[in-house]
């Protein structure tokens, strides 16, 4: 596939099609790799994006319990001193 680089103010850019955006789920960011004379363009996938501030929320609801008891609550440690 053959792109074109454009001008984009004082600097060059390369203008991705909206298929190539969806079908390698690429959002605002992308990792460059360069390798043996070729640009490798990698998605940056960021599952865990605002899990503190869903945690802060499930906190603050009160909806953070523990689903398990601790597993050592009926244990004695004392072989590990």
């Amino acid at each position: 596939m053959e792109a074109s680089i454009i001008k984009i103010g004082n600097s060059k850019g390369l203008r991705l099609s909206k298929t190539i955006l969806e079908k390698y789920n690429i959002k605002d960011k992308v990792e460059l790799i360069l390798e043996k004379g070729q640009i490798i363009l990698k998605p940056i996938d960021t599952p865990r994006k605002n899990w503190e501030a869903a945690f802060k929320q499930m906190n603050d609801a009160g909806d953070d319990d523990l689903l398990m008891g601790d597993v050592f609550e009926d244990e004695t440690l004392e072989e590990w001193n």
